[in-house]
């Protein structure tokens, strides 16, 4: 079983279609990288798949459980399902310990010393493990990224969504941010990311998908999608980014 399987999903913003029946599956350990021009869906996609958006049509199954399920426990949901937005989000009146800290403790009910112990472990795999009793505005804002891809990880998710995480960041702080993304996606986890590094999708995800007027319009694995563009949208797109 896929561990994320979209059928058909429709999303509306009033009467503007933001996605027109995508139908997307994620496979465990797999890394998927999405990208398109600005409005095409693609954050969206992201926010439905964390129950942050509700949908009007179709189906998100994540693991078994059905996300648009009037019943379905979010909560629960977003417990395991990790998310990093461009815009950092970290809390600025407290320490990173206390913004990673934070949901394992409130959540998951993590005793404070397991808490700072998680908090060491996933500081030291984003290279930031001196930073632990910093405050985030004495921070470079690809550390400050850095530090909320830790918090996330310190939930253990089984799924990593990013959404366009180095579009907001100077271009030498892009490098730092995507070298802790490869350090993360050889680990095993899985991640779906929206992204406008094509380098990096080319190098790190197993496979990428072209969304388009709110539709995927092209997919496949990455070591062939750049070469070889079916439709003349994909290579008009390629065409812009890659020169």
């Amino acid at each position: 079983m896929s561990l994320v399987a979209c059928h058909d999903v429709v999303k509306r913003f009033g009467a503007n279609t933001v996605l027109d029946g995508v139908s997307i599956t994620i496979e465990r350990g797999e890394i998927v990288a999405i990208i398109g021009r600005s409005g095409s869906g693609k954050s969206t996609l992201l926010r439905c798949i964390n129950g942050l958006e509700p949908i009007q049509g179709g189906r998100i199954v994540f693991n078994g459980i059905v996300v648009n399920d009037p019943k379905t426990d979010l909560r629960a949901v977003r417990q395991r399902v990790g998310i990093v937005f461009q815009s950092y989000n970290l809390f600025p009146h407290l320490t990173v310990e206390r913004n990673i800290t934070l949901a394992p403790r409130v959540v998951k009910r993590t005793a404070p010393a397991q808490a700072r112990e998680i908090a060491r472990e996933v500081l030291a795999k984003v290279g930031l493990s001196e930073k632990i009793d910093a405050y985030p505005d004495s921070l470079s804002g690809g550390q400050q990224q850095r530090v909320a891809i830790a918090r996330s990880l310190a939930m253990a998710p089984d799924l990593m969504l990013f959404d366009e995480i180095t579009s907001a960041l100077d271009p030498e702080l892009v490098g730092e941010v995507l070298k802790v993304l490869e350090e993360v996606a050889r680990q095993g986890m899985t991640m779906a990311l929206v992204t406008h590094e094509m380098g990096f999708a080319r190098r790190v995800a197993h496979r990428v998908v072209f969304m388009h007027h709110g539709r995927i319009w092209e997919e496949g694995p990455a070591e062939r999608f750049f070469d070889a563009p079916r439709t003349q949208e994909l290579q008009s797109f390629l065409g812009a980014v890659l020169h």
